[in-house]
């Protein structure tokens, strides 16, 4: 997925979940400063965006994000990374083209 695609993606969860304008959105946008999103609804959007985007924000990693660009080049890097992981069965040899099968 695309910067410009977790970028547009992300508004939509800051629209609903964070109820801010979606014009407003930019990537060099302050969550805090800017857009006016507290801590606790930052958290939330941050939550949606995990399952939707299906990656994992540590609170380690949120203490370092404050822009809307900097939370979407974590989500792009998150997603590059899970994207060549695998998954348990092919670790356990069980997946398709394992020498295991017969």
């Amino acid at each position: 997925m695309s910067p410009s695609e977790i970028l547009t993606h992300l508004t939509a969860i800051l629209v609903r979940v964070a109820e801010v304008d979606s014009a407003a959105v930019t990537a060099d946008k302050s969550f805090v400063e800017d857009l006016d999103v507290d801590s606790l609804v930052l958290v939330e959007a941050v939550v949606v965006a995990e399952d939707e985007f299906g990656v994992r924000i540590s609170d380690d990693d949120m203490e370092h994000i404050s822009t809307v660009g900097e939370l979407v080049g974590h989500i792009e890097r998150a997603s590059s990374s899970a994207a060549g992981e695998t998954g348990p069965a092919e670790a356990a040899g069980v997946g398709a083209g394992s020498a295991g099968q017969a």
